[in-house]
């Protein structure tokens, strides 16, 4: 008998890849590990072949902002159960490890996963491992050891997390200018949850960052919100004109839908949706997870077409995998998610409960590395 053509074929009633402008009715193929063809016309025989007429296959979910963690993290999930179950195949960890965690974290979760992980390694030395948080004092706040563990770290580390909001008892324009002096010196970007309480305006932080540094929590209604008297700020305007990206960061506090609404109405997007999620979301009802997150912002007025490319090829790009991540084009790696439309999902709540129907995209399978 003839080897079968390839590893695996998913076929769907609808292909999607932002990335190649894929739209179709169709199948994608895997072989080795890889993608071999995705598209209308993918025949062939296969080893494994999954028939879903009524879901959506795409390149597999890429979370920018949550907590991956196997132990050493207060806010640690597995990634194995709690990404990949859920269509996620690629997810950066939000400051989990920091210097005086890092190798433990590269050889527990980086190394040890199905889940592609990636580091915003944490500014502190503690990562989210200290019980009185990233910076108990400003003595972890050290740039010397920030700049040694990166240069240790090659492409498993990102960029910096540094968080100056509401909790953090240390001054937060110290963090800001320390966090700003490790990018100088590493060359990486940060990852910043900007302070979001009105004892630091958040027109006097954003000109303090660059292009390629990210803003997460982008949608919070906390007073240091990206919308000022149901306009987005001129402010915020300025900081994309300059490259400086936002993110969701959903997470217990950062996502409201009033917010969110004036935003897109605004004309505003999100560079990408993420989750934030972290071990308090265990055990919730719905589940928190990737799919859930975009149909909010759809909910909220996103397209859908440009939601979807928020969670695949976007957020591929802002991580420096674009070609290998995020998309569906012959050669990329064998990462694939399919989800269903469930018009009968359990409302969509923000983090206030304020809900909105409209159903939810919904995980079937996750395929990485060509391994369902």
């Amino acid at each position: 008998m003839p080897a079968p053509d390839y590893d695996l074929l998913i076929r769907a009633g609808r292909v999607f890849c932002a990335e190649t402008g894929l739209d179709v009715p169709g199948a994608v193929a895997l072989k080795d590990g890889r993608i071999a063809a995705s598209g209308p016309a993918v025949e062939g025989s296969a080893a494994m072949v999954y028939d879903f007429p009524d879901a959506l296959a795409l390149p597999g979910l890429v979370d920018l902002h949550a907590h991956p963690a196997r132990g050493g993290s207060r806010y640690g999930v597995d990634p194995d159960v709690h990404f990949l179950s859920r269509g996620v195949t690629t997810v950066m960890s939000q400051g989990d490890a920091g210097a005086g965690n890092w190798p433990a974290y590269r050889e527990r979760v980086i190394g040890a996963c199905r889940t592609r992980v990636m580091l915003a390694i944490n500014l502190s030395i503690h990562g989210e491992s200290h019980p009185d948080g990233c910076f108990p004092d400003l003595d972890a706040a050290d740039v010397d050891a920030c700049v040694s563990a990166i240069e240790s770290g090659g492409g498993d580390i990102w960029g910096i997390a540094a968080n100056t909001g509401p909790s953090n008892p240390t001054p937060p324009r110290e963090i800001m200018s320390r966090a700003l002096e490790a990018s100088e010196r590493s060359g990486k970007p940060l990852l910043v949850g900007t302070r979001l309480s009105s004892d630091w305006s958040l027109d006097d932080q954003l000109p303090l960052l660059r292009a390629g540094d990210v803003v997460t929590y982008c949608f919070n209604d906390f007073p240091e919100s990206v919308v000022k008297d149901g306009r987005i700020r001129s402010s915020v305007r300025d900081a994309r004109d300059r490259g400086v990206l936002f993110d969701i960061g959903h997470g217990m506090r950062s996502f409201s839908f009033a917010v969110a609404e004036a935003a897109i109405a605004d004309g505003f997007l999100p560079d990408t949706i993420s989750t934030d999620l972290y071990s308090r979301h265990v055990g919730s009802s719905p589940r928190h997870d990737l799919p859930r997150t975009m149909s909010k912002l759809i909910a909220a007025g996103m397209s859908e077409r440009v939601a979807l490319s928020r969670v695949t090829c976007r957020p591929a790009e802002v991580l420096g995998l674009k070609g290998e991540v995020g998309t569906l084009r012959a050669g990329a790696c064998g990462d694939v998610a399919v989800l269903r439309w469930n018009e009968h999902a359990p409302p969509l709540r923000d983090v206030d409960c304020i809900e909105r129907p409209g159903g939810c995209w919904e995980p079937v399978l996750a395929a990485r590395a060509g391994v369902v």
